[in-house]
């Protein structure tokens, strides 16, 4: 029985040549992104090309069995990662692409993985964008075109069975050089968690609009602009939404309190939530 996967696009596998790649790949350092147990992110330079490489070095049966514990769905390698960005490809929703994907071993606790994509180049996040938003308001007619994408690709990945998991407005970014050339291109990233399903849950569908709610409320964003969302998202006039799924805008927004209070300390102003849901 094998349980050793490899893939690599012509371009990688020529510049990492022949031999035990797997363990090779597993072996690189390069500017550290992110390195929390068990998962490692790093930058690197392969064939004179950017490439980020997500290394998974197996999570032990404690975290599987604390996240089941929780009714969670443990993530034990990167091949979750790796079905979203192929399924977000399908479904017509830009991400970083796939360059590289390795599994190896049969145990889910001890299983070692990676998963190579190429760098997007020169991109903003909106959060770091909205961060200038209260001080510096935006052009209105630009503020209104990006809620609209957002809202756009948020519908998109919903209503394609998917929800993100981690869906705040730090992993929407905007590609630099076409906005230069008056085009918002948006791409989602950090997907190693994303859910696929033939229809998203309405508990998912609300804990990542909850997210990204709570994410967008320190952004300076008015009562029109969070309708213009609603609007947009649910591709209904605002009344007949507030008529059909009040419980669920209201889940959304309570569950977004409660992360706005952990992480501030404090309880969002009428400013922070735009005032839509009663």
């Amino acid at each position: 029985m094998t349980c050793e996967v490899l893939q690599l696009s012509p371009e990688l596998a020529q510049a990492l040549g022949e031999g035990d790649i797997f363990s090779r790949v597993m072996a690189l350092d390069g500017e550290v992104f992110r390195d929390v147990p068990g998962r490692k992110t790093i930058r690197v330079q392969l064939a004179g090309q950017p490439y980020f490489i997500k290394q998974h070095f197996g999570v032990g049966w404690r975290e599987i069995f604390k996240n089941l514990l929780a009714f969670k769905r443990p993530v034990v390698s990167a091949v979750t990662e790796k079905q979203a960005i192929e399924k977000l490809g399908e479904i017509g929703i830009a991400t970083t692409p796939l360059a590289g994907f390795g599994s190896r071993g049969c145990s889910p606790a001890s299983r070692q993985s990676f998963l190579i994509t190429r760098d997007l180049g020169e991109i903003l996040s909106l959060e770091t964008l909205a961060d200038q938003w209260m001080q510096s308001p935006p052009e209105p007619r630009f503020k209104r075109r990006l809620l609209l994408e957002v809202a756009a690709l948020a519908a998109r990945l919903h209503d394609s069975g998917l929800n993100h998991r981690d869906f705040y407005i730090c992993h929407i970014c905007l590609d630099l050089p076409r906005f230069r050339h008056g085009d918002i291109h948006l791409y989602l990233i950090d997907l190693h968690r994303v859910g696929i399903r033939e229809t998203i849950r309405p508990q998912d569908r609300m804990k990542d609009i909850a997210a990204l709610y709570f994410s967008a409320m320190n952004a300076g964003l008015a009562p029109r602009d969070y309708l213009r969302f609603l609007r947009r998202y649910r591709g209904k006039p605002i009344r007949q939404v507030m008529r059909e799924e009040r419980d669920f805008w209201q889940q959304v927004q309570a569950r977004a309190i409660k992360l706005y209070i952990k992480l501030h300390k404090v309880e969002p102003g009428p400013r922070q939530l735009g005032g839509v849901i009663a």
